[in-house]
């Protein structure tokens, strides 16, 4: 819930959790900067949908944008070494060591979801968390969702983070959590019109 999460004000605390448990390292450096999930304005995340006449309520929210585990990912189809792939429960992920830093999948993605390391990124972390892979230079990243915790019955770190903004579930249920907030809310995704299926929604007021 868009709405939530921005009167919450608990973007900071969603970034620091995801990149602190993941090793995503602060480069310092706004060019090659690597963030799994980050604030996007209205007119960044939705440029298709951004008109003159937008409300200045809907303009002004921050909205979180991250790897869309798209149902059709583009990413996938360009990797030459299947160093990304798609999971059987719909996690778009990846296998660090097949990645040779292509960067067709960063071409690919519409979403900007991905992030090359132009130099060593364990140079830049402060702090590195062993339950997690570090990488190395000349390698993609991108958010994959926590599937390590999914895997373990724990929810994404972005969810807990969010303190009941954000929701995570099974699409296909239709008595997941998901679903209705869903059938409670209006909702949005990124750049449908391009078939890639994203299968992140933003919702408006009403969601659980």
């Amino acid at each position: 819930n868009v709405s939530k999460l921005n009167e919450l004000g608990v973007m900071d605390e969603i970034a620091s959790a995801c990149h602190t448990a993941h090793n995503v390292p602060d480069v310092g450096d706004a060019k090659t900067a690597i963030k799994w999930i980050r604030p996007a304005s209205f007119e960044q995340a939705f440029e298709d949908l951004d008109n003159a006449y937008m409300s200045d309520e809907v303009r002004e929210l921050e909205y979180p944008v991250l790897c869309n585990h798209c149902e059709e990912p583009p990413c996938v189809r360009v990797c030459p070494t299947k160093a990304t792939f798609k999971r059987s429960d719909g996690i778009v992920s990846m296998d660090y060591h097949r990645c040779i830093g292509c960067r067709f999948c960063v071409s690919a993605c519409p979403y900007g979801a991905r992030s090359l390391n132009f130099s060593d990124p364990r140079k830049h972390l402060s702090k590195v968390d062993p339950t997690y892979p570090t990488r190395s230079k000349g390698v993609v990243e991108k958010c994959m969702f926590c599937s390590e915790r999914i895997d373990k019955g724990e929810l994404p770190l972005c969810v807990e983070a969010s303190k009941g903004a954000i929701v995570f579930g099974d699409l296909t249920d239709e008595a997941s959590v998901v679903r209705r907030a869903l059938a409670n809310a209006f909702s949005i995704r990124r750049r449908v019109e391009i078939g890639t299926g994203p299968n992140i929604y933003y919702l408006f007021e009403g969601g659980e």
